[in-house]
């Protein structure tokens, strides 16, 4: 099996590709010139918004792990043209140049309702607050209406092998207000790469699937995990679902998290 990761230098690629090779899979990567690769990885320069270099990147493959996006800029315009723009491009290219190829789209848990009155399932309406999450609602619509064989990950939120994604939340929790109680769903790297390998394997075809661990973390929990101090509260949670997400579907499906709270993660040293 041959396939193309976009995205394949930023926080979740870096750390996917490495497993992915290990498991045998040909892997190309669509990066910029200069930018270096793990071990095993054909680069194939490029840029997410370039229909030449995307033809180029698709030929011969047998699916796609799209994971490439803008998260956190003050640039509005940067965050749609890349995961909105970017992905319908991306598309684009697939259906002239690789028509049979899975198409693994990397989403968010952002995407749902923060009044949501349970953890939030793949069926539910979106109401996403942002433009990071209002752009990859679009992106999945430009997937799931065309004629690709799609199946669309939402993570929970990603963490692990030393990315220094954990540490961020006590500052985000700042920026935010976010209530030191609420919880957030969690994934390791290790599981996104299991989930992925699923992906791969036809199992999620035609399908959106939560990607959480067992365990939500609680605001509180993970900025004393990293050191972090963080204002205790007792004040009510005005939205006590917010950031949950339900992974019945997944483990449904097969999926089993090999780090199933972000506890084991810690006591592994995996954090």
């Amino acid at each position: 099996m041959t396939i193309l990761v976009t995205g394949g230098t930023g926080l979740v690629g870096s750390r996917l590709l490495p497993r992915l090779v290990e498991a045998g899979i040909a892997c190309r990567a669509l990066v910029r010139p200069g930018k270096a690769l793990p071990p095993g990885v054909t680069p194939i320069d490029g840029d997410i918004l370039d229909p030449t270099s995307l033809a180029n990147a698709v030929q011969s493959v047998d699916a796609i792990v799209h994971l490439a996006a803008v998260l956190r800029t003050p640039d509005p315009g940067q965050i749609w043209a890349v995961n909105c723009e970017g992905t319908r491009k991306l598309i684009a290219a697939t259906k002239d140049h690789a028509p049979n190829a899975r198409f693994i789209m990397a989403s968010t848990g952002l995407v749902y309702n923060v009044d949501s009155s349970r953890p939030a399932r793949e069926g539910d309406a979106v109401a996403p607050q942002r433009d990071y999450p209002a752009s990859k609602v679009a992106a999945e619509a430009a997937l799931r209406s065309s004629s690709l064989n799609w199946s669309i990950l939402r993570f929970g939120f990603v963490y692990g092998d030393k990315d220094g994604h954990l540490e961020s939340i006590p500052k985000l929790a700042g920026a935010f207000k976010w209530h030191p109680a609420s919880k957030l769903s969690m994934i390791h790297h290790r599981d996104i790469a299991v989930c992925v390998t699923l992906g791969l394997d036809g199992v999620l075809d035609g399908r959106i699937v939560n990607t959480v661990d067992e365990a939500p973390m609680s605001i509180y929990e993970i900025s004393q995990l990293v050191g972090a101090a963080v204002e205790p509260s007792a004040s009510p949670l005005d939205n006590p679902w917010w950031g949950q997400l339900d992974g019945s579907l997944a483990r449904s499906l097969g999926f089993r998290p090999t780090v199933a709270t972000t506890w084991q993660a810690a006591r592994e040293g995996s954090l």
